[in-house]
């Protein structure tokens, strides 16, 4: 690493994140596990395997429109593990709050993770609590980790990417960058603009018991599409060809993109899956995520080549073709 000191670009999920974490964070930590660099580990337990997860949320402001750091974090853990086949069963919940956040907003954060957790079917069976002094920390951070298991015979995993694969986005991107931005920075906008943070594993289960082959699941969180296209296209030694017209954006998402000068691809998301699907299975995949109630909106937006392996592609709307790179820099902090 260039730098001697943490930036906040360290956070961004981009290329400086992914600096630190195989230039430090992997050879202090090397194992099997952490090295295949999947949303969340896949762990052989007796004859079976377990997914497990943990994650820390810093968002700010705390509340937003459609949700809050509580149910945003119960959300983000619940897709984790649903990233790697899992299915969510028990979660662990970490609070640090700052001295002088008021009770009411605590149990208004309380009581939307309770509701988090009741509507992805999971329980919440353990937890801890520190404060720390007044401007020692920004209202309140929250970790959460959580435990699933793995259906026999799932195997997906950011590896997995094979050419001829479709690729499947459950909904319209970046919705929630644009929403915490929006509201951090008192932007009024004539549409509603809301966060997309909702749980995705029912919507996985559905795909998983479908019996249709299931390559590679991803939700793109930090760094957005665009980054974490990158990811997987590094991590299956593949290429991607994407197509700008049939990426799924909220007009008003597009237009505030446009306005403040954000590429919508390096925004982040809450609530929304990448699928990665062999060519014969991607219409049936498509199908049941578009059942589900977080995924009508789904689209196949490209699909995965031989050619350029660890490079992404996007075709543009005037028959060009530019490439996608792993997001540089920070773009939006704390959005999660």
């Amino acid at each position: 690493m260039k730098n001697n000191k943490i930036l906040l670009d360290h956070g961004s999920g981009g290329k400086i994140s992914h600096s630190m974490f195989s230039e430090l964070i992997l050879p202090v930590f090397d194992n099997p596990e952490l090295a295949k660099q999947d949303d969340g580990a896949t762990l052989a337990v007796g004859e079976g395997k377990l997914a497990f997860s943990t994650d820390s949320y810093v968002v700010d402001p705390i509340f937003f429109p459609g949700g809050n750091i509580g149910d945003l974090a119960i959300n983000g853990t619940v897709n984790d593990i649903a990233m790697c086949g899992g299915i969510p069963q028990y979660i662990s919940v970490g609070l640090i709050i700052e001295e002088g956040l008021s009770l009411a907003d605590l149990k208004i954060i309380l009581e939307s993770m309770a509701g988090a957790a009741k509507k992805a079917g999971v329980k919440i069976v353990t937890g801890d609590t520190k404060v720390v002094p007044r401007g020692k920390a920004d209202k309140i951070f929250i970790n959460t980790s959580g435990i699933g298991n793995i259906p026999a015979g799932v195997n997906v995993s950011g590896s997995n990417a094979r050419p001829g694969d479709k690729i499947i986005v459950s909904g319209t991107i970046a919705d929630h960058g644009i929403t915490v931005l929006s509201t951090r920075e008192g932007l009024k906008f004539d549409s509603d603009i809301q966060t997309d943070s909702a749980p995705l594993n029912k919507m996985v289960r559905s795909v998983i018991e479908s019996r249709c082959e299931i390559h590679v699941l991803r939700d793109p969180t930090r760094g957005g599409l665009g980054t974490t296209l990158n990811e997987i296209a590094v991590q299956s030694n593949v290429g991607m060809n994407i197509f700008e017209s049939t990426l799924p954006i909220k007009g008003a998402v597009r237009g505030t993109c446009e306005l403040l000068g954000f590429d919508p691809l390096y925004i982040a998301n809450e609530g929304k899956l990448i699928a990665f699907v062999p060519e014969k299975d991607a219409q049936r995949v498509l199908e049941i995520i578009q059942q589900d109630e977080f995924g009508k909106d789904a689209v196949i937006i490209g699909e995965v080549t031989d050619k350029d392996p660890g490079r992404v592609f996007l075709e543009t709307l005037i028959g060009g073709s530019r490439i996608v790179d792993m997001l540089t820099g920070e773009q939006l902090p704390r959005i999660c």
